[in-house]
């Protein structure tokens, strides 16, 4: 995935805002994954009918002069009677370049470009880990770090301190609940 640049969408700004700008997807990979199933086999002689509690976060890093690693965390804690049939967790990384994009818009790049760019590698993760542990495909809704941002940063203004990690609100719509 090396070299493959996106460049702002010209229209969207000034030629005076514009130039020098640049950001780009250098390499997209997992970071880290995890997958655990305590209750196996015993959970497989049982009514498939989970709680699923998924939890998002990402952090930056700048590496290098106009490099950051971004990676977004991703959990999904599945529960069946309050007992866990499975924990899955994916952190999921890439490096990107971005130049001539400072303060508050290369926040905005950081935590809402990248990880747009990041969640559907991650949630292919994800839902491959958990087919592989014999469950049926955990689908992940689509999210919007835009919206999420925005909470943040007016939960931010409200309290006056920097804001904790934000959890979408319905991020598994769309889970399967088969029987198995």
């Amino acid at each position: 995935m090396a070299d493959n640049e996106v460049t702002n969408n010209p229209a969207a700004q000034p030629a005076g805002d514009r130039q020098g700008q640049r950001f780009g997807v250098q390499r997209v990979y997992i970071k880290d994954s995890s997958f655990e199933a305590p209750d196996t086999p015993n959970v497989f002689k049982q009514q498939y009918n989970p709680q699923v509690n998924f939890s998002i976060n990402n952090k930056s890093t700048r590496i290098d002069e106009g490099l950051y690693e971004v990676v977004l965390r991703l959990t999904a804690d599945v529960k069946q009677d309050e007992k866990t049939i499975f924990l899955v967790e994916v952190h999921q990384a890439g490096i990107f370049e971005v130049r001539g994009i400072e303060g508050d818009q290369l926040e905005q790049v950081l935590t809402i470009a990248c990880p747009n760019v990041l969640f559907p590698y991650g949630r292919e993760a994800i839902d491959a880990l958990v087919t592989r542990g014999s469950f049926p495909a955990l689908l992940l809704a689509p999210i919007n770090f835009e919206s999420i941002y925005m909470q943040a940063k007016q939960q931010q203004a409200q309290q006056g301190a920097p804001a904790a990690a934000v959890t979408p609100p319905d991020p598994t719509a769309g889970t399967g609940g088969d029987s198995h």
